[in-house]
């Protein structure tokens, strides 16, 4: 299926709820361009984006769309591959109809794109980026992603001082997002009295961490700390249990997949993760997309699919308040406030950094191969 035909797909189910409502639509759809995974190693996390999208435009065109017009998104595969973001944001910029841009999944991706949306004037909305200088490529890039300057000392915290390690090995992707996780999370964990007895990168390619894992084994931790994607924790996981390094394993919250409980099986069983969502929040908002979400997909939404039903939401949002040019959407970006947010409740922007403060965390454990809250 192309993509072209996925964009078509989306948005007809937008034009059937509005058009049992019993009304038209008033002129040509409002293009929204999602530059991610939806194939490679980490296409888990973009059809997670594809749910929470999706049940975002029923929301959204059911409730008329965009000042009448109806909303849809273009969603462009790039497997989060830095070069592959670069050829997206070409093209989305040369297209007029294309009036803001969702993504990428990694901060490298999106940076390495970045230069080309902020000279077209296009915001760039990097709703999972949560590396600390993806806002500081210019001042069309914003985010609702923590960071890890906030991620990193609350894992430290989960780590040190509520569980008690107090000597860790960290493994990390060796990209600018892992070292910068990495780096974070050994300057919290220091200053919380741990010490960090081992530090490895791997490159995205790698699949075999034994002769690794080893290294780790013999420094003598009592905690393994991931900075990784999924597929690559629950890969670490597997062949630390096979190879007898029974450690804790503390995950950073890219972990937060159902893919990482599947790939990962019985080898996953009690790791530990942060999020800023988990479905159980009794907040009424929370609820409510929770109850949604379960009603279409028959699951529970992850950090994932919440987050890019926000994102989408908000776009909404400033589309329908501050119109529908580029300009516009950057002007919306600049003034909004009180936007709804199942994550943060509210979202308004800091003006300085691009990001939105306000977000908790949520300390989880995988308990009966599940997600569930630590107690």
């Amino acid at each position: 299926m192309s993509i072209c035909r996925r964009a078509l797909l989306v948005t007809v189910a937008g034009v059937a709820a509005f058009a049992r409502a019993g009304r038209s639509w008033a002129a040509d759809p409002v293009t929204v361009g999602v530059s991610g995974p939806l194939t490679g190693p980490n296409a888990e996390y973009g059809a997670e984006w594809k749910r929470g999208f999706d049940l975002a435009l029923e929301v959204i065109n059911g409730a008329g769309g965009i000042n009448g017009r109806p909303l849809q998104y273009d969603f462009q595969d790039t497997q989060s591959d830095p070069r592959q973001a670069v050829t997206v944001a070409q093209k989305f910029v040369a297209d007029p109809n294309i009036v803001v841009e969702l993504g990428d999944l990694s901060s490298t991706a999106s940076m390495a794109a970045s230069p080309i949306y902020q000279r077209a004037g296009l915001v760039q909305f990097g709703f999972t980026n949560s590396h600390p200088d993806f806002t500081k490529g210019g001042d069309h890039m914003w985010s609702t992603a923590t960071t890890q300057a906030d991620d990193q000392p609350d894992l430290a915290r989960l780590a040190i001082r509520e569980l008690g390690f107090k000597r860790a090995a960290v493994l990390h992707l060796n990209t600018d997002w892992g070292r910068v996780s990495k780096d974070a999370f050994a300057t919290s964990a220091q200053s919380l009295g741990a010490e960090i007895v081992a530090v490895e990168g791997y490159l995205p390619a790698d699949r075999d961490f034994r002769s690794t894992l080893v290294r780790v084994r013999d420094a003598k931790p009592d905690v393994l700390v991931l900075e990784s994607y999924y597929n690559d924790a629950a890969l670490i996981a597997r062949q630390a249990r096979d190879a007898g390094v029974d450690l804790a394993i503390v995950a950073n919250g890219a972990v937060y997949s159902p893919k990482f409980l599947e790939l990962g099986g019985k080898a996953v069983e009690g790791v530990y993760t942060s999020s800023s969502f988990f479905p159980d929040d009794q907040r009424p908002d929370v609820q409510a997309f929770v109850q949604r979400y379960r009603a279409k997909y028959n699951s529970d939404p992850d950090w994932f699919g919440a987050g890019s039903y926000d994102a989408l939401v908000l776009v909404g949002y400033v589309l329908n308040k501050f119109g529908t040019t580029r300009e516009a959407v950057q002007t919306g970006f600049i003034n909004v406030k009180d936007a709804p947010s199942v994550i943060f409740g509210r979202i308004a922007f800091d003006p300085v950094t691009r990001r939105v403060a306000g977000a908790g965390y949520r300390h989880l454990v995988v308990k009966d191969g599940k997600f569930t809250l630590l107690e």
